[in-house]
């Protein structure tokens, strides 16, 4: 007689804090948008930190995003991005990739 056994999976990696910043000093609204929101252009307001710098914190789960910031309406790339990728819309998304919390 075969003895079956129960094999536990590892556990599901942590999620990892990204904090996100953007200098615009004549925005009056900026979202960020992704693959992490499923390109909700709203969805993800960022806070005015002051002297035209924003800010947001999300909490991800490991993996690699794309994204896009929106300023007054506007889709704009985020420069500051270390890698970018070429969208269907003639511009580039910028590309994160958030890996577990150690």
């Amino acid at each position: 007689m075969s003895k079956k056994t129960k094999t536990k999976g590892a556990p599901a990696p942590a999620s990892a804090l990204v904090h996100f910043e953007f200098l615009h000093p004549t925005a009056a609204s900026v979202c960020i948008a992704g693959s992490f929101n499923d390109w909700h252009s709203s969805a993800t307001p960022m806070v005015e930190m002051g002297d035209g710098r924003w800010a947001k914190e999300l909490v991800l789960p490991p993996g690699t995003y794309q994204y896009r910031f929106i300023v007054d309406g506007e889709w704009v790339t985020d420069e500051c991005g270390r890698e970018m990728v070429p969208n269907p819309f003639g511009s580039r998304n910028t590309v994160l990739h958030v890996g577990p919390v150690t």
